[in-house]
């Protein structure tokens, strides 16, 4: 194999900051398997590059090649030693918003009754295309995304709506993005700009605003401590697409590890490209 991209999410993928325990030498060998020249490694989160950096840090992961930061919202690459924004990206994505930015369309929902439960996120969570709430778990969502939807478009805004829990918090997640810019968008135009295709790009992921890459014709997996809510939702959704051959669900005891986090996205890896198990053994 002469390329590999390999994207993954951060928290609860490849970040063991869940419930469920961590294979204690899963992290060191995905390091050494994202060390080969075959393989660029982008990390594809709802994190802003500041956080990116803290969970690198934190973590002790490899640096990667790109951050895709924001759920889809911002794209960064690694150059030399400092992190430089794609902006061929922000001006693609830029066009679904006629040149608004979340500032911008947030009073919008301020004085919305049918909308009140809904709590805007802190400011760091917050970003130019991205514009972050809170909601309680057991709000009407389906009802809650079409009111917000027909809002948008009253206005001409194209946008995606993305939905998710924060199991830790217990609460409700919703990201407003630009139409083009979720996390799928943002690795398809990566995909292109790398001249990669589905032969040698692998997603991995475990929430509610990865379904979009998991159930797609990119070849995905869907680490074994996701959410069973999120593995019923991927598998269904999938089907439907009729891209079940693309998504591949951890199941554990590969290298004797238990199929969580990173430990996951490496027996997916050896899943789709068999070949690569010589490169971590």
């Amino acid at each position: 194999m002469q390329k590999l991209l390999i994207c993954t999410d951060l928290d609860r993928t490849l970040l063991p900051n869940g419930t469920q325990p961590e294979s204690p030498e899963a992290r060191d060998i995905f390091s050494r398997l994202v060390s080969r020249s075959e393989v660029h490694l982008a990390y594809v989160s709802g994190r802003n590059l500041t956080l990116v950096q803290e969970a690198i840090q934190e973590y002790d992961l490899p640096i990667p090649d790109w951050v895709v930061g924001d759920v889809g919202s911002t794209m960064y690459q690694f150059e030399g030693d400092r992190w430089k924004s794609w902006q061929d990206w922000t001006q693609q994505i830029a066009v679904d918003w006629q040149g608004l930015n979340a500032v911008d369309l947030e009073p919008w929902f301020a004085d919305l009754a049918e909308i009140s439960h809904l709590v805007l996120q802190e400011s760091d969570q917050q970003s130019r295309f991205k514009l972050s709430y809170y909601l309680p778990l057991d709000v009407e969502k389906d009802a809650l995304l079409q009111y917000i939807s027909d809002r948008l478009k009253e206005k001409n805004i194209a946008a995606s709506l993305i939905y998710s829990v924060d199991e830790a918090k217990g609460i409700g997640l919703l990201d407003i993005l630009p139409a083009h810019a979720t996390k799928l968008h943002a690795v398809e135009f990566l995909m292109n700009q790398l001249d990669c295709d589905h032969r040698n790009t692998i997603f991995a992921g475990d929430s509610g605003n990865d379904l979009p890459l998991l159930t797609s014709s990119v070849p995905s997996i869907l680490v074994a401590n996701a959410h069973r809510d999120i593995i019923e939702q991927a598998q269904r959704q999938a089907k439907e697409l009729g891209n079940t051959h693309r998504l591949y669900l951890a199941q554990g005891d590969f290298l004797g590890m238990n199929g969580n986090y990173s430990a996951g996205i490496l027996e997916g890896v050896v899943h789709y490209y068999p070949d690569t198990q010589k490169w971590i053994e």
